[in-house]
């Protein structure tokens, strides 16, 4: 058997082991805690690093550009012949054709869009709502290529048995085509703030005698506008910055007009245009490009701020 003193001896080995994991235990957390700021204050500075980045590569290449053709005949000339043997580098048929393809999708996809947000919050049943707002977000989910080639294999040829003058290669096919794909980015945010209006609001305008309807334009949408406008302006913006439909159904002919049944090209068409064809490193051609580029990126700059001044603005707080 063990002594006394063998079995203290043994105890008081035992309590100063888990006395020195314990200690472990702690100086590990320690550092665990302090680790995870630096960690997490790293991954977050990626992106600001990654944007500062952009924008100085984006801003070198456009100063560049600038130095060759001046900053006035790019912002004021109505003519784009990159590859003439005289070239001209005015961007505004780029910004026309920007401009009137993102309001063509924005006339398609805000009404639809309210009125759907409207239907939703307000009028179907749980059930509904459950079954329907998925399918909607299924819009959002799709590559915009299918909706580039959508846009030219059906809806082009559609127009062109109702219209037969519109060109085969358009601004207005990918502009409605291009409403359809933001129709969930309004419906949904604008669901979203016309739900996080207080239920009571809703019942005294109510108990007040109003209608379903009233209540619904007259309470809930003033109450919820700030959010609205704000996916309106997201909305805008996403069709500034998208790609594939209008270079796959829009056409690349560099035309000044604000006929939407001819072929426009856009500041994202040019873009691809000009990256994916011969456009030697160094030359004004390839530099234009970045001068472009930095020119929506500015346009959509001012979007994402405008939305959050109107966020702020018109926001109600309950």
């Amino acid at each position: 058997m063990a002594s006394n003193n063998e079995i203290y001896n043994h105890e008081k080995t035992k309590v100063r082991d888990m006395i020195a994991k314990n200690k472990n235990g702690q100086n590990m957390r320690k550092v665990t805690e302090k680790m995870i700021p630096v960690l997490l204050f790293s991954i977050a500075a990626i992106s600001i690093l990654t944007t500062i980045g952009i924008v100085f590569t984006l801003l070198t290449e456009t100063i560049e550009f600038f130095k060759r053709v001046p900053i006035a005949d790019f912002f004021t000339g109505t003519v784009l012949k990159p590859l003439s043997q005289n070239p001209e580098f005015g961007v505004l048929p780029l910004i026309n054709g920007t401009i009137i393809s993102s309001f063509i999708a924005m006339l398609v996809a805000g009404p639809i869009g309210i009125m759907t947000a409207v239907f939703l919050s307000e009028y179907a049943s749980e059930r509904v709502r459950r079954t329907l707002k998925p399918l909607l977000e299924i819009l959002a989910g799709i590559p915009t290529i299918v909706y580039g080639f959508f846009a030219f294999t059906f809806v082009t040829p559609l127009i062109r048995e109702i219209f037969p003058s519109v060109e085969a290669t358009n601004i207005l096919s990918p502009g409605l085509v291009m409403g359809v794909m933001i129709i969930p980015m309004i419906a949904s945010l604008s669901e979203d703030a016309m739900t996080s209006v207080p239920n009571s609001m809703r019942e005294g305008a109510l108990a007040l005698g109003a209608t379903k309807l009233e209540v619904t334009f007259r309470v809930v949408i003033p109450a919820a506008l700030s959010g609205i406008i704000a996916s309106f302006v997201l909305g805008i913006s996403r069709a500034i910055g998208e790609t594939m439909i209008v270079t796959i159904a829009s056409g690349s002919s560099k035309n000044f007009t604000f006929d939407i049944t001819q072929s426009m090209q856009t500041m994202t068409a040019y873009i691809v245009e000009v990256s994916g064809g011969d456009a030697p490193a160094g030359s004004t051609i390839y530099y234009s490009l970045y001068a472009v580029a930095m020119t929506l990126f500015v346009f959509t700059l001012i979007m994402n701020l405008l939305a959050r001044y109107v966020s702020r603005k018109f926001r109600e707080e309950y």
